[in-house]
């Protein structure tokens, strides 16, 4: 399985700066539906995903700010690296699936870190089906009726 086959390029894929402000980041999540988003540094390097869990949690730990305050935190402040990680164009088979398990997506670096783009899981599931299909040759049969 090539994972630059499945690839959605870094052109087309919604993601923050981690210089960002928690305000616009939220911003970002909300206006496309989306509950995790990758953060890239301005040298263009994956820095890692947040969630809105990420921001919920900054939001409990800090009752006493309002939305004005988020204006001046930056996604860097809030950043979990470890959440969503990053694989190489070069991934297996086996470790691309296991990430799916885990991750509805999967950013994708070059060999120096650089952001190139996401796999999703979706993207995976249906090239897993149509390789079974073909494998089965074509489509299922119609179940038979007793």
């Amino acid at each position: 399985m090539n994972v630059l086959m499945m690839l959605t390029p870094k052109s087309e894929v919604k993601y923050v700066l981690d210089t960002a402000t928690l305000r616009s980041a939220l911003e970002k999540l909300r206006i496309h539906g989306y509950t995790a988003i990758p953060v890239i540094t301005k040298e263009g390097t994956y820095a890692g995903s947040v969630s809105e869990g990420d921001f919920l949690w900054y939001m409990v730990k800090r009752q006493g700010e309002g939305l004005r305050d988020y204006g001046t935190v930056k996604v860097k402040e809030i950043l979990r690296p470890d959440y969503h990680p990053a694989v190489t164009a070069d991934v297996g088979t086996e470790e691309l699936i296991l990430r799916a398990e885990e991750q509805n997506f999967i950013p994708v670096t070059d060999d120096r870190g650089t952001f190139i783009g996401i796999v999703t899981r979706r993207t995976v599931i249906d090239k897993l089906l149509k390789a079974e299909k073909s494998r089965s040759g074509g489509g299922s049969a119609p179940p038979s009726v007793p």
